[in-house]
């Protein structure tokens, strides 16, 4: 593994950007977010999944020069088409829309057809925290978990983002509709690693901790069972009702070929009703609270949602970014 700074790492993914026809800053984003989403520890959707985004590129799916456009909207909600433009530039456009909107009337929201995938979901979380924002987020995606009762994938595992602003580390829930996502699999299957509870079902229908068995049956375990099931089928249908745009099952079952997808994005501005300062003081209290729970297994702390981000994030800005030998000798490649 090696380990390689992060600004070698986001120059390096800039320079094949501008190479496939983005502008010179439109690269440079697209390459921060790309490299903010290793540095962070999620690498299935950093460094890991940046030659699948430069494949959709070259079979169409992306459009490198496509930008969000205003459909129309009233009041703090506005309908946005992202024209098949690439999904984390998609996705920061619309809750920077949902920011402003906040501002304005104290909550905004923005739904989002025809996009792409967003890469690291909780990219756009953060983005609202750190302004000081409530960020809630979610997209639909191709049809890659089955329902609960069912064996056949026609559900999305349809990650669901809630960010809540905090001076002492923001606290930030990304989280799948699946016990482990497809990229937290993959992780696992190519470390060698079985996963550390039960995460599907193998050719048997049992439960298993194999990472790999899991992704040859397409069955992973729907969080809190029949609960995840029906939170992925609400949250599909809001999306795609908001944004009238696609739903799940509208969508190719195929990684390379999953496009037109629907998100919603919205942001709670807490000062626009009370002191920022009570508010923070509330949030600080819930997470001292946690922090408080007598540990199952000693010396070791309760956490809350994100609080192992600034660990890692810190961790990887001073000794580089760990980036597998073969994917980086591809991307130099390119």
């Amino acid at each position: 593994m090696n380990r390689i700074p992060f600004d070698e790492v986001m120059q390096t993914l800039a320079g094949v950007l501008c190479k496939l026809g983005f502008s010179a800053e439109r690269a440079q984003t697209c390459a921060r977010l790309f490299t903010e989403t290793t540095c962070d520890g999620v690498y299935s959707h950093g460094v890991n999944r940046f030659a699948r985004f430069v494949a959709m590129i070259g079979n169409g799916c992306i459009d490198v020069h496509a930008e969000p456009r205003r459909l129309g909207g009233f009041g703090a909600l506005e309908r946005w088409d992202g024209l098949k433009g690439p999904g984390n530039l998609n996705a920061q456009t619309s809750m920077a829309r949902a920011m402003e909107l906040s501002r304005e009337h104290g909550l905004g929201c923005v739904a989002l057809a025809n996009t792409n995938h967003w890469m690291r979901g909780g990219t756009y979380g953060w983005q609202a925290a750190e302004a000081g924002l409530i960020g809630v987020c979610w997209t639909n995606t191709m049809p890659n978990l089955p329902p609960w009762g069912g064996v056949e994938p026609c559900i999305g595992n349809n990650p669901l983002i809630i960010a809540v602003p905090r001076p002492g580390g923001h606290v930030v829930l990304d989280m799948a509709m699946s016990q482990f996502s497809y990229g937290a699999l993959e992780s696992y299957r190519m470390r060698g690693e079985l996963l550390p509870v039960d995460g599907g079902f193998d050719a048997d229908g049992n439960l298993t901790r194999d990472p790999g068995a899991i992704e040859q049956t397409q069955r992973p375990l729907p969080v809190g069972y029949w609960k995840g099931s029906g939170l992925s089928m609400v949250l599909d249908m809001v999306a795609a009702t908001m944004s009238l745009g696609n739903a799940t099952h509208q969508l190719v079952a195929d990684p390379l070929l999953e496009t037109r997808i629907s998100q919603m994005f919205l942001a709670m501005n807490p000062a626009a009703l009370a002191d920022g300062a009570q508010a923070a003081a509330i949030a600080g209290e819930i997470v001292a609270s946690v922090h408080r729970c007598r540990p199952e297994e000693a010396g070791r702390e309760v956490r809350y949602p994100g609080e192992k981000t600034l660990q890692i994030r810190a961790e990887n800005r001073k000794l580089g970014l760990p980036i597998d030998a073969a994917i980086w000798a591809q991307i130099l490649a390119m």
